[in-house]
């Protein structure tokens, strides 16, 4: 038996996603109102502020290759662990700095920080997707940060207003702490599997990686770039306030956040290359509509669009690379975050240039053109991975079971239609899992509910208070609360379906 990641349901899987959720609500905020302190606390300028923003992302960049090795050779829940220590200390130095010396060191530390627990924590999820699990494995685990995220930004705009930025850095430090302390529990793993994963000569998938990297990289800075000047462009051009321009983002990030923990059921049945295809061809399509969109609900539906396409496409790209590690999954995480990061550092600055020198529709033309330039180079990215071919109705064919024997070539389809420990579920084990599910879900519901109602923005108590939300107190919480709500009634009458009328889970497979 293989000592790697078992099943979702087990409890080290959960341990992860818990970590991943608590990890990834402080540091979304952090990207968000780390300008915007290092302004009001430290009065830091512009290029200060700039600089270690910069510094921050130059040196997670650096470390990442160096966190991919640590996790190929040592536990990778436990320097996902040190990483969560690390961003933990961040936190506390942003509390107590009171310099911008002091907040250079705090940027480092979570800049390092975030290198090793997010290359780490893939890593660990790629060996899960190799055991028979998928795109789904990166699927739950892009959804838990998703998660995490929309529950950080509620707690930060309740805790801003009442504990300032200290507060604020306090807690998200005690989140990360708790995050390694989640990952720390449990056997370590098995040393042998850890070396059996390196037997791969050193530098091989390194260059059958390389065309899908630069596929990563590049686009990745459209995309970033295109971001940056499309909140500009709602805030300056359309002249929209941050609540306003929350409520043209809020349908695409309840879309990420929901769907990737079930893209998965048609991205393995299309196969990795026309999933990536589609997402790419989908971004283009995004991109060059921006250029003739001019109302907010048009560009927030070309934005809940393109956020679908990203919810399953990234799950797919994550998975692919595992597939193509050569047992190296850690270095192979290590090399794609540092594309993707590289490109997110450059692409702003290159399209902010365009933007400045060409106007808005030159540089949604740029980046509709990357995107589609992107969707043709995959397919020959992934066919020089060298991975078996996806075959959808027949089993593998004889020359792919002496490329597995060398460990380099893993088929996403195939790998999916392995039964897995959920896969196999009976009825009546089934509804128990889905009600343990449900159980948590409402926790988090009430938890929001609650500082939804703390913040005088629930939906739902101004409708069971005063039979309807005042015109004053209308804004983004209160639309995204609604939303919630709605998300949790339909996910309470799915889950206790199941106990009503019990019926198996399904194996997964590719057919």
């Amino acid at each position: 038996m293989s000592a790697g990641p078992k099943a979702p349901a087990d409890p080290a899987g959960r341990r992860v996603l818990s970590a991943a959720l608590l990890a990834s609500a402080p540091a979304e905020v952090l990207d968000f109102l780390l300008p915007l302190w290092a302004g009001s606390t430290l009065g830091a300028g512009a290029f200060v502020v700039g600089a270690l923003i910069a510094f921050e992302a130059v040196l997670s960049l650096i470390v990442r290759p160096l966190a991919g090795e640590l996790a190929d050779r040592f536990d990778q829940r436990r320097v996902a662990a040190a990483g969560a220590g690390l961003y933990a200390l961040s936190f506390a130095g942003y509390a107590l700095a009171d310099s911008p010396v002091a907040a250079f060191v705090a940027a480092g530390l979570g800049g390092a920080g975030g290198a090793l627990f997010w290359v780490a924590l893939r890593a660990w999820t790629g060996q899960r997707a190799q055991d028979g699990d998928g795109t789904s494995a990166y699927g739950r685990l892009l959804s838990a940060e998703g998660q995490g995220a929309f529950a950080g930004y509620l707690v930060a705009f309740s805790v801003l207003e009442h504990g300032g930025y200290p507060l604020l850095f306090w807690l998200g430090g005690a989140a990360c702490s708790v995050a390694a302390g989640l990952l720390l529990r449990g056997p370590r793993q098995d040393p042998a599997r850890a070396a059996a994963e390196r037997r791969e000569r050193r530098g091989a998938a390194e260059r059958r990686l390389l065309p899908l990297m630069v596929v990563s990289a590049v686009t990745a800075a459209a995309e970033a770039g295109l971001w940056m000047l499309l909140l500009l462009r709602l805030q300056t051009d359309l002249g929209l306030s941050p609540n306003e321009i929350a409520l043209v983002f809020a349908p695409g990030f309840v879309v990420f956040v929901l769907l990737p923990a079930h893209a998965h059921r048609l991205t393995d049945r299309l196969g990795r290359t026309p999933a990536m295809v589609a997402s790419f061809a989908a971004s283009a399509l995004f991109a060059a509509g921006l250029a003739v969109a001019s109302t907010p609900p048009a560009i927030a539906v070309l934005w809940t669009v393109a956020a679908a396409c990203f919810a399953a496409q990234i799950p797919v790209e994550q998975a692919t690379v595992a597939a193509a590690s050569g047992g190296r999954i850690g270095r192979a995480m290590g090399l794609y975050e540092s594309a993707r990061l590289a490109g997110v550092v450059v692409g702003p600055l290159v399209m902010g240039l365009l933007y400045e020198e060409a106007g808005w529709v030159a540089a949604c033309v740029a980046a509709a053109a990357t995107s589609a330039l992107g969707a043709l180079v995959v397919p020959y990215a992934v066919r020089s991975l060298g991975l078996a071919r996806e075959e959808k109705e027949s089993g593998p064919r004889a020359g792919d079971v002496g490329e597995r024997g060398e460990g380099t070539d893993i088929d996403m389809n195939t790998e999916a239609a392995r039964p897995s420990a959920e896969s196999v579920l009976g009825p009546k084990a089934h509804a128990r899992k889905e009600r343990r599910d449900w159980y948590l879900h409402t926790a988090a519901f009430a938890l929001g509910q609650l500082i939804l109602w703390a913040l005088d923005s629930s939906w739902l108590v101004w409708q069971i208070t005063d039979g309807g939300v005042p015109d004053g107190e209308r804004g983004p919480l209160v639309w995204v609360g609604r939303i919630w709500l709605t998300v949790w009634v339909v996910d309470t009458l799915w889950s206790w379906s199941y106990t009503v009328w019990p019926r198996e889970k399904k194996p997964k497979s590719s057919a």
